[in-house]
C-alpha cells in the first residue's frame, strides 16, 4: 500500500501497455454502498469494494457511529444496517482524511439525524469549499458550522427536523446534489434538486436499488422524506476514473493493446471515452451488461494517433475527474486542445488546472492555464521532475506521460495515490509501465 507521506514515483521513459486487467472498484459507488447499507434495514453484502483510503474513511466513520461492518476482505464487505435512525453520536470527530465525497455527502446524511458531531479531514480537505453544501442545508433548517473561510471542520448540531426544499444547483456538482437528496431523506415534504448540467447519478440509482422511491424528470430529481431503505447486494464496477489512466496511456504509447474488464459505464461518467474518441482514440466497448442498476462493459483500447480538439462543454461534467489524464493525452496530440467551462478543477484535491499546467510546462509542453480550463499545444514530452501536490490523479497522470516522454519523469508527493487506486504501481507495472516507487 502507498501510505507514506514522502513517496516518489520514478517513471522510466518509453514502453507499451498490453494484456487484460481490472482496475479497483468505483470509489463513488463504494462510498454510497457503505452510507446506504448502514441506514438500511437488514444486511447488505458488497463485492468489488474499493479498499482505498477515501472509501475506508467512510467505512470507519460509520463504524464510529455504531454500525457493525465486516471486512473489507478481497473487496467484500458485510454491513449490518441500523435503520434510518439507528446511528449513534461518535465519541470523537469523524476524520475523513482526503475524501471530499465523504465530507460533502455525510454533511447531508447526518444533518437530520439529531446528533452532535464534527467532520474533519487532512490539510487538503480542510482547504476545500464547503459552503456549497452548508448553504442549501441551512435552507433546510440544518445547523452546520464551518470555519470563517467556509471550510472544514464541519460541526453538525441537532435540530428537531429538516424541511424540504426545491433547489437549483448553482454549479454542476454530484456531491452537492447528493448532499441535498440525502438530507431530503429526513426532511418533511418533497425535496427536489434541479441540475444546470448532468452529473453522476450514482446516488439516485443506489437509492432505488435500496427500494427508496424517487422521481426523475430530465434534469430534476425529487424524493419524499420519511421512507426506509431495504438491504440489498451490491457488485461495485471497476472505476472508470481509474481506467482513464490506462485509456490515455494506451492511446499515447505505440504498440499498446489493453483490455479493461468490468468497467462502470454510467452515462453520467463516460465523458473520458467520448472525449478521447473525438481525439481519435481507438476504444472498443464489448460485453455490455447491467450490474445492480449500473451499466458495465469491457473496454479494449489500442494505440492510435490523437489530434487536438476543442473539448465540448457538455462533456466537462461527465469527465471532471479525468482531466489530469486528458491533459496528458492533449500534450501528445497533434495540434491544439482547448478546454473551457471547467473552473471546478480549481477546487479539487489541488488546483488541477494550475498544477497540471506547471508540470506540463516543466516537461517542455506548451500548456497555458485559463480561469476555467487550459490551452495545450501538442508536442514532445521531455523528462523532468514534477510535483503532484499530493493529488492522486495528477501523480498517476504524469506516470502515464512517461510512456511518450524522451526522458524519465520523477514525481514528488505521491502518497495519496492510495486514496483511489491501491497497488497502482503493481497493476500498471504488470501492464508494462516502467514505474519505480521510492519510500522515504
Amino acid at each position: 500500500m502507498l501510505s507514506h507521506s514522502n513517496i516518489r514515483f520514478h517513471a522510466r521513459s518509453g514502453g507499451a501497455l498490453k494484456g487484460r486487467l481490472r482496475v479497483p472498484g468505483d470509489k463513488s459507488i463504494s462510498h454510497r454502498s457503505i452510507m446506504l447499507g448502514s441506514l438500511a434495514e437488514g444486511t447488505t453484502h458488497v463485492s468489488g469494494f474499493l479498499e482505498g483510503e477515501d472509501s475506508l474513511a467512510t467505512l470507519n466513520a460509520f463504524r464510529q457511529m455504531g454500525v457493525n461492518i465486516e471486512g473489507p476482505e478481497n473487496g467484500r464487505v458485510v454491513i449490518c444496517g441500523v435503520g434510518m435512525h439507528g446511528l449513534k453520536a461518535p465519541q470523537t470527530p469523524l476524520d475523513l482524511g482526503n475524501s471530499g465525497t465523504s465530507m460533502r455527502l455525510l454533511s447531508g446524511l447526518l444533518a437530520g439525524q439529531g446528533l452532535d458531531l464534527t467532520l474533519t479531514g487532512d490539510a487538503s480537505l480542510s482547504s476545500r469549499p464547503m459552503r456549497r453544501v452548508t448553504e442549501p442545508l441551512r435552507l433546510m433548517g440544518a445547523r452546520v458550522d464551518t470555519t470563517d473561510a467556509g471550510t472544514a471542520p464541519l460541526h453538525i448540531r441537532p435540530v428537531p427536523s429538516l424541511k424540504a426544499i426545491d433547489y437549483e444547483l448553482p454549479v454542476a456538482s454530484a456531491q452537492v446534489k447528493s448532499c441535498v437528496l440525502l438530507a431530503g431523506l429526513y426532511a418533511d415534504g418533497v425535496t427536489c434538486v434541479t441540475e444546470s448540467a448532468p452529473t453522476r447519478d450514482h446516488t439516485e440509482r443506489m437509492l432505488q436499488g435500496f427500494g427508496y422511491a424517487l422521481q426523475r424528470d430530465g434534469s430534476r430529481v425529487c424524493l419524499k422524506g420519511g421512507g426506509k431503505l431495504i438491504a440489498c447486494d451490491i457488485d461495485v464496477p471497476a472505476d472508470i476514473s481509474s481506467a482513464a489512466f490506462f485509456l490515455v496511456g494506451v492511446s499515447i504509447a505505440p504498440g499498446s493493446d489493453l483490455t479493461l474488464e468490468h468497467v462502470g459505464m454510467n452515462p453520467t461518467r463516460d465523458g473520458i471515452i467520448n472525449i478521447l474518441r473525438l481525439m481519435g482514440a481507438d476504444i472498443e466497448v464489448s460485453n455490455e451488461r447491467s450490474v445492480g442498476g449500473e451499466p458495465v462493459a469491457d473496454l479494449r483500447v489500442r494505440h492510435a494517433p490523437l489530434k487536438g480538439i476543442r473539448i465540448p462543454e457538455d462533456q466537462v461534467p461527465l469527465a471532471i475527474d479525468e482531466f489530469p489524464a486528458l491533459f496528458v493525452a492533449a500534450a501528445c496530440a497533434e495540434g491544439e486542445t482547448v478546454l473551457t467551462g471547467a473552473e471546478e478543477l480549481r477546487v479539487k484535491e489541488s488546483d488541477r488546472i494550475q498544477v497540471m499546467a506547471d508540470g506540463l510546462q516543466t516537461l517542455g509542453v506548451d500548456a497555458r492555464p485559463t480561469p476555467d480550463g487550459m490551452i495545450i499545444q501538442g508536442g514532445q514530452i521531455h523528462g523532468g521532475e514534477v510535483d503532484s501536490h499530493g493529488d492522486h490523479r495528477i501523480a498517476m497522470s504524469f506516470a502515464m506521460a512517461a510512456l511518450r516522454s524522451d526522458g524519465d519523469i520523477h514525481i514528488r508527493d505521491c502518497a495519496n495515490v492510495n486514496t483511489s487506486f491501491p497497488a497502482f504501481d503493481r497493476i500498471a507495472g504488470d501492464a508494462g509501465l516502467k514505474l519505480e516507487v521510492e519510500h522515504g
